[in-house]
């Protein structure tokens, strides 16, 4: 019975999986993402009922649209299957299953979608367009502070700890209002400042601390790379400043949490 119902997560993680390709397009864009129906970026042609169905019509198209056989980017699919594994993946770390389903758990569970949409809003929006978004910080801040009222009320959780958060999320809300807006287009340090509070706040400290130690590392990674494949050492001093800004820091933040959250709930609740 299991079987079935992780694949019924898998299948309802895809679903999700669409939907997070449609708002990864539409949010930067300022889009309606609730009631305009879907529709082919490059014909806009309306998607029917068979052009919709995760995975499964990318496949069967052969990854371009029906309509003007434009070519489906692979993100599309990715997206997807990435999202039904990871709702399969917290499930069955956090031990859940059709034998042992309760309220608690399944709000619980709730939370971490909440959550795992930030993730891949986040992920998604930065990795196309080098952004965080504002409304997709804002709805991260939402589901936080949702988050510590559940923790505090039912868990009993330590009230304190949680109020630094929330001062936090408060004084860079108010910096990047008053002082940054003056002095920089964008609030992209901003925005990765409000995702790592919101991380410590459903992650906690130590798995944020070494999803930020990976990031750091991976970009470390790429640029050596980068920097070797320049070879001269003038180009590497001008084009250095450039490289920096094209990294999509929220992006390896984002995939970096995801896993080492996974791991470190797998060997919580299954003590290897």
């Amino acid at each position: 019975m299991n079987i079935f119902f992780y694949i019924l997560l898998f299948i309802i993680g895809t679903l999700f999986g669409s939907f997070y390709t449609l708002a990864v397009y539409r949010i930067p864009k300022r889009q309606d993402i609730t009631h305009t129906h879907s529709y082919c970026p490059n014909c806009k042609n309306k998607l029917g009922f068979l052009d919709l169905i995760p995975v499964f019509s990318y496949i069967f198209l052969g990854g371009k649209c029906r309509y003007c056989k434009e070519k489906i980017r692979p993100r599309y699919l990715i997206l997807e299957v990435l999202s039904g594994l990871m709702f399969v993946v917290i499930a069955y770390v956090m031990k859940l299953n059709y034998d042992n389903l309760t309220l608690m758990k399944i709000v619980e569970y709730g939370f971490m979608v909440f959550y795992i949409t930030f993730l891949m809003l986040i992920i998604g929006i930065d990795k196309e367009n080098r952004k965080i978004d504002k409304y997709v910080s804002i709805y991260g801040i939402v589901i936080s502070i949702m988050y510590m009222i559940y923790l505090c009320i039912v868990e009993q959780t330590n009230i304190y700890r949680y109020g630094i958060y929330l001062i936090l999320y408060i004084l860079i809300l108010l910096l990047d209002t008053i002082t940054l807006r003056w002095y920089a287009k964008n609030s992209y340090v901003t925005g990765i400042l409000l995702m790592i509070i919101t991380m410590v706040i459903y992650t906690g400290e130590y798995v944020t601390a070494n999803a930020i130690i990976f990031t750091l590392l991976a970009l470390s990674f790429y640029l050596l790379i980068h920097k070797i494949k320049l070879g001269k050492r003038r180009r590497i001093r001008e084009d250095d400043k450039q490289i920096v800004n094209k990294i999509s820091i929220g992006f390896y933040l984002g995939v970096a949490n995801m896993i080492i959250l996974s791991f470190v709930l797998f060997l919580a609740n299954y003590k290897i």
